[in-house]
């Protein structure tokens, strides 16, 4: 998985986060950091099947979908990979989530 926050410095730099579930508690010895993601309350959704590299038509029709049903995106996306063989990614499938509310 794949999401992004605003910087700490309060500047306009995004920070791009990897993600993975783990089953872990938090614990101050691990060598990362366990976050529990806010839920997003309503979102669109849709699956691209590619490389990330051929993603932006997929999310030029999310938008689009989003507008035309009377939807404004709100906060940043995320990108949940569902399936992403390495010697193959023309097979890959992901999940674009696009936080939305009521125009």
């Amino acid at each position: 998985m794949a999401y992004y926050s605003d910087s700490a410095q309060g500047d306009d730099t995004i920070i791009v986060h990897a993600a993975l579930p783990v089953g872990a508690e938090p614990d101050a010895s691990h060598d990362f950091t366990i976050v529990d993601l806010p839920e997003i309350p309503s979102a669109a959704t849709i699956v691209h099947r590619g490389s990330m590299n051929e993603a932006v038509s997929t999310g030029q029709s999310l938008a689009a979908w989003i507008d035309s049903h009377g939807y404004r995106a709100v906060g940043y996306p995320r990108e949940l990979y569902l399936a992403c063989p390495p010697e193959a990614p023309g097979r890959w499938v992901t999940e674009l989530q696009e936080p939305i509310t009521q125009s």
